[in-house]
């Protein structure tokens, strides 16, 4: 499992809440936009969600990056070449692996 996977499963055990649904959130919050700062969506997290900088940062790229990380059809797509990786955006639980 790479780090940024181990973030998100931490975020979750914490918050209880998926990264997929914080993706939802920030489209909520108007923060899901390509013009919207990482800073600003690290500093939503931070004050409501009370997560440190490292696991902010990793839900903050998911926000930003949603389009290379989802893994759901990695079986047959390939990974993007700006991906950061793939990683599974729909709980812990659910994961396959």
């Amino acid at each position: 499992m790479s780090k940024a996977q181990a973030y998100l499963d931490n975020v979750e055990t914490s918050t209880g809440l998926t990264p997929r649904t914080f993706i939802e959130l920030a489209d909520e919050r108007g923060l899901g936009s390509s013009a919207t700062k990482t800073g600003e969506i690290i500093a939503w997290l931070q004050s409501d969600y009370e997560l440190g900088h490292g696991q902010a940062m990793a839900i903050a790229q998911v926000i930003t990056h949603r389009d290379t990380v989802d893994i759901k059809n990695a079986d047959t797509m390939p990974e993007p070449p700006t991906s950061i990786g793939r990683l599974w955006l729909d709980g812990k639980d659910a994961r396959p692996w």
